[in-house]
């Protein structure tokens, strides 16, 4: 009989070890499971890889340039105030590339040797852009960023002023850009970006009947100011 006994003591005790066992598996599982969302729970938005920008730019060029075979000849060109669209795409939410679209257009003057022509020509350019950037995104609704990339500047409706006949050839250069966007908002913000060109092309011209080339070293600043919109 005491046999008997102690064998239903030590089933018992054992149903009780197990159950305890099984009690802390399941709080376990609980504290390991990923966390759900409950239904209804708002999940964060993630931001598009697609943003746009719509600046006012201005075109501050550099009156450099001259006139092979014309010693002491000097070029200098108009500024300009013109619309600016970039389309940007972000790899990732350091790293994007952007796009910069407008066209602006240059008066051409003759300086030094060449000054008493005055007016040369007028030209209007059509200068895409391609920029690598990073952003930095430690400092809340102030993101700053740097860049650099090339440009392919297509020169188009050349007119001539003084000059019989103007062609400025279309040309690659450099570009290096500095700026920042300052967020409102999940989707909207304002810009303010700064890009200096090294643009350099070759041109031909004919005076007098006489054809002679050069170089217009233009390295514009583009300084531009507007809105931002991230998808």
């Amino acid at each position: 009989m005491a046999r008997k006994r102690m064998g239903v003591a030590r089933g018992a005790t054992a149903a009780v070890v197990l159950m305890v066992v099984g009690q802390q598996a399941v709080a376990a599982d609980l504290v390991q499971a990923p966390s759900v969302p409950q239904a209804g729970a708002s999940v964060p938005e993630r931001p598009s890889p697609w943003q746009i920008r719509l600046r006012a730019l201005g075109v501050v060029t550099e009156d450099s340039g001259y006139v092979n075979a014309v010693p002491g000849s000097g070029l200098s060109y108009s500024d300009t105030v013109t619309p600016e669209l970039d389309i940007s795409y972000f790899f990732t939410g350091n790293i994007a590339a952007e796009l910069i679209l407008g066209t602006t257009y240059a008066n051409i003057e003759g300086q030094g040797a060449i000054g008493a022509l005055g007016n040369i020509g007028k030209i209007w350019l059509l200068p895409p852009t391609l920029t690598l950037q990073y952003h930095f995104t430690d400092f809340g609704a102030f993101k700053p960023y740097v860049g650099a990339g090339v440009n392919y500047t297509i020169f188009y409706n050349q007119d001539v002023g003084s000059a019989d006949a103007l062609h400025v050839k279309n040309t690659f250069g450099t570009a290096l850009q500095v700026g920042f966007d300052y967020m409102v908002d999940q989707h909207w913000g304002v810009n303010f970006d700064v890009k200096k060109l090294f643009l350099k092309p070759d041109f031909d011209v004919t005076v007098d009947g006489a054809k002679l080339t050069g170089k217009a070293e233009l390295d514009p600043w583009l300084i531009g100011a507007g809105v931002t919109y991230r998808f």
